[in-house]
């Protein structure tokens, strides 16, 4: 099938399965699609049980290998709904719980895939450095899950600006910690020697290179837009700067999804107060938020679709109760431990600890990067793995999340 042909198929899916959640399931609209995708692929799967003869999913499995689930994600939307969902997020709150944030996305993101990867390591046998490996590419929050159960979720506009200015950035973190690992697990895919050094100068090209581009890009493109009373065109331009800027982030070799963080910070915020119109505000959110609805909607049928490239069985789904655990137990820590020693200087409510622990959602980014791993044997366990692990991380806790934060702030009220 061609590029087209899978995009328009993908589309109308979205929407058969959109609509199907919409008069039935009645879940949030991105988790809906994500279950009946799901158990939609299982169906599918449960007919070579039924009928061998047919192999549903001999033929299925090729198309979903050809959607390239990895370099869709990562090159592709992960610009647009990162910039879309940084477009919300205002610098003042941001600002406010600046420590908060910066701890978690990088001494949170260290503890994390240190547990994570530990554990599976002492526990299955993993090799450690490959283990380690997965515990960088599960670390990171999915932004785009996050920001998507948050408008479920009515938090409180501190604890909200924390989970999602840490879903903004620690991806880019884990981002760079995984491609550090990746280095060491397999020196023959790396590009140069793999030591603390080189991830320092990594880390400096990517985090710092994105986050610089990304505001010389942002300060051009609101300076255009200060000059410019045309709401049109000035959707384009922020369209232009969201794709173009993070492919211009991929061809010069540092993060782009830092760069579209950054700029979506800039153009949300200085942007909205100083270069637009009223008329080209309300445009402007109005695009960038329906771009963020049909972005998520074909993400989470991805997700759910994937499960044809996923290896079952018994031991494998195991092991995936293993790493839900893992999971969980390497976010408490990367939770706790920065909460805990700002809680010397700034006050903090009771509910922060859990409601972030478990509002840390794993999503798209933990699948493409598993992906992404180079061939080796241990490549269909991790995968499988984190694919439960997601799984898990969007239904159960992106569904239970809001209902957890209200009987946690009635709680606090009755002390």
């Amino acid at each position: 099938m061609t590029a087209l042909q899978i995009a328009s198929l993908m589309i109308v899916l979205a929407g058969m399965f959109g609509a199907i959640n919409y008069f039935f399931l009645r879940l949030p609209a991105s988790i809906g699609i994500l279950v009946v995708a799901l158990v939609a692929s299982l169906a599918l799967m449960g007919l070579d049980f039924l009928a061998p003869q047919l192999h549903v999913s001999a033929g299925i499995r090729p198309l979903v290998t050809e959607l390239e689930f990895s370099d869709t994600l990562l090159e592709g939307m992960l610009g647009l709904l990162l910039f879309a969902g940084s477009l919300h997020v205002k610098l003042s709150d941001l600002r406010a719980q600046a420590w908060t944030v910066a701890l978690m996305a990088t001494v949170g993101v260290g503890l994390s895939t240190a547990i994570a990867g530990i554990g599976l390591h002492l526990v299955l046998g993993v090799p450690l450095l490959v283990a380690l490996v997965f515990g960088a590419l599960i670390s990171p929050t999915d932004p785009v899950a996050v920001l998507g159960v948050l408008r479920e979720a009515n938090l409180r506009k501190s604890l909200e600006t924390q989970i999602a200015g840490e879903s903004l950035f620690n991806d880019g973190v884990g981002y760079v910690v995984f491609l550090f690992l990746i280095g060491l697990a397999f020196p023959h895919e790396a590009h140069g020697e793999a030591s603390i050094g080189s991830a320092l100068i990594l880390f400096g090209k990517e985090a710092i290179g994105g986050a610089a581009l990304g505001f010389a890009l942002g300060w051009l493109v609101f300076q255009m837009m200060k000059r410019i009373d045309d709401y049109p065109l000035e959707v384009l331009l922020s369209l232009g700067l969201a794709f173009g800027g993070y492919q211009l982030a991929v061809l010069l070799g540092v993060s782009g999804p830092i760069m579209a963080v950054v700029a979506g910070l800039l153009i949300g915020d200085v942007g909205v107060k100083y270069g637009m119109s009223q008329i080209t505000r309300e445009y402007l959110n109005a695009f960038w938020k329906l771009i963020d609805e049909i972005l998520n909607a074909l993400l989470f049928l991805l997700i759910g679709v994937e499960v044809f490239a996923i290896t079952f069985d018994m031991d494998a789904i195991l092991a995936g109760m293993l790493g839900i655990a893992l999971s969980l137990t390497a976010r408490l820590a990367a939770v706790a431990v920065p909460v805990m020693f700002l809680s010397r200087w700034q006050k903090r409510k009771r509910d922060v600890i859990p409601i972030m622990t478990w509002g840390g959602l794993k999503g798209g980014i933990s699948v493409a990067l598993a992906l992404s791993i180079p061939e080796n044997e241990w490549k269909p366990l991790i995968l499988t793995i984190t694919y439960i692990v997601v799984l898990f991380s969007i239904i159960v806790q992106g569904l239970t999340i809001a209902p957890l934060a209200k009987r946690l702030d009635r709680e606090q009220e009755l002390l």
